[in-house]
């Protein structure tokens, strides 16, 4: 970030280099071509084995890039490599945009002439780290939004420029409020690049006292912890739904858990309460229904539809 110059409007077209990988990235993207800022390059991850073939494919961001005609495109291997900070200095970027990428070295952001700015999928600084839309709902939170950020050496701690505002529903899982916040993102992107090229964004500290980390998920932590209470249940599972997914086990078969809601009923943690049309669990307080699971290689599927092949019955223990 270079004060003197984010102090000063931009009279020539702004050159823009645009960073990010995956599908969160896409609608800032198009949404800052659609603005008039087409940036000069988009920096994405390499090519790689993707999906069920396992064939290799471009990143979401390569595809829109090509789509909306965009170039040069580069894909480093390694953002540290100083090859690719050169790069980066040859384009002469007055803003860089960095939206779901990889960490940057200050030796690549610094060379952004008004600054280097980062979208994060919380309010800042609550949720810092890799997993703000999982952690956010699995704890339980009933508002989030996004934070677009000046870039600097630690993690998700530079200064504010801008944030936007959205409750969380009591049934929303992760992958539906990551939806919406790609969106709202892309609407606070193109808002933070109008306030530098105004030379009016007006950064503000963040309060470190507020900070909460929201570190990678391990696959341990997704284990369903049906000792809680019922909401923290549901919370949880929502919270991983669809992605990685909250899983349990029914003897020595893996169930992944994708959408409950609340109920009523009482057991032992995991005992399965109702196993007919309706698959009901106790909790450590409580009970959840479940209304959308899988087992383990096979299609997620309805509850009720579950049932009529799988067999589980009332007594079962979920562990």
């Amino acid at each position: 970030m270079k004060n003197d110059a984010q102090k000063q409007a931009v009279s020539t077209p702004l050159r823009i280099v645009f960073m990010g990988t995956p599908e969160f990235a896409v609608p800032s993207l198009e949404r800052l071509v659609a603005a008039g800022y087409r940036p000069v390059a988009v920096v994405t991850g390499p090519d790689r084995p993707r999906g069920r073939g396992q064939r290799v494919q471009p990143t979401p961001v390569k595809k829109a890039a090509e789509r909306l005609g965009l170039a040069p495109i580069l894909q480093p291997a390694s953002v540290r490599d100083p090859a690719f900070a050169e790069a980066i200095a040859a384009l002469h970027p007055d803003i860089i945009v960095v939206v779901a990428f990889k960490i940057l070295p200050p030796e690549v952001y610094t060379q952004a002439r008004l600054g280097a700015f980062n979208l994060h999928a919380s309010l800042l600084p609550r949720y810092r780290g890799a997993a703000p839309i999982h952690r956010a709902i699995m704890a339980g939170e009933t508002e989030t939004g996004v934070t677009t950020f000046f870039l600097r050496p630690e993690v998700d701690t530079g200064e504010i420029i801008l944030q936007k505002r959205t409750p969380i529903g009591p049934e929303e899982t992760a992958g539906e409020l990551h939806d919406r916040l790609m969106h709202l993102g892309a609407d606070a992107v193109v808002e933070t690049v109008r306030l530098i090229e105004r030379g009016e964004a007006h950064p503000r500290p963040q309060d470190d006292r507020q900070a909460t980390l929201a570190p990678k998920l391990t696959r341990e932590e997704a284990r369903v912890p049906w000792h809680r209470p019922a909401f923290a249940v549901h919370n949880h599972i929502r919270g991983l739904s669809p992605h990685p997914g909250a899983w349990t086990m029914h003897g020595n078969r893996l169930l992944k858990l994708y959408r409950t809601r609340l109920a009523t009923g009482e057991g032992a943690p995991g005992t399965v309460l109702e196993a007919d049309n309706r698959l009901v669990v106790a909790c450590g307080e409580g009970a959840v229904e479940i209304l959308e699971l899988q087992q383990e290689g096979r299609r997620v599927l309805p509850a009720d539809a579950f049932l009529r092949g799988y067999p589980l019955r009332p007594g079962d223990r979920l562990s």
